[in-house]
């Protein structure tokens, strides 16, 4: 049986909600004052490219990729998506003939790191203080 035009635009449309509500959700830790996550260093590869810069003065792109055991296409994505935000820099250069990328975290990229580190750190608080 078909769906009547207007089913359709409902199910294509689904009803929106608050990007706070969308990012958050519902639950007993909203309204006490904790701050949204960063999405760029939230998602998992950025968390540990930035992890990883943060205790290295630098990084090649063959040493990130080793070191989290992904592809050079995934790597790329998410290592181009912290330079955009300015988290990181990368010095492209050659030695030989062989193309070399090194990272580094910026001072913005050490900065969103320790908030994201503090809003980590509250959360826990927050959510061990609910469970106990």
């Amino acid at each position: 049986m078909a769906k009547s035009s207007a089913a359709r635009v409902e199910a294509s449309n689904p009803p929106r909600s608050s990007a706070k509500q969308a990012r958050s959700g519902p639950g007993p830790l909203i309204g006490r004052g904790l701050p949204d996550f960063d999405r760029i260093i939230h998602e998992r590869m950025r968390l540990g490219i930035v992890s990883a810069l943060a205790v290295n003065e630098s990084l090649t792109f063959n040493e990130l990729k080793k070191l989290l055991r992904t592809t050079d296409g995934n790597l790329s994505v998410h290592a181009r998506k912290l330079e955009e935000a300015g988290y990181v820099s990368c010095l492209k250069s050659f030695e030989g003939r062989t193309p070399r990328s090194e990272f580094k975290l910026t001072p913005a990229g050490k900065a969103a790191l320790n908030r994201y580190l503090d809003h980590m750190e509250a959360l826990i608080r927050a959510a061990r203080t609910v469970t106990t």
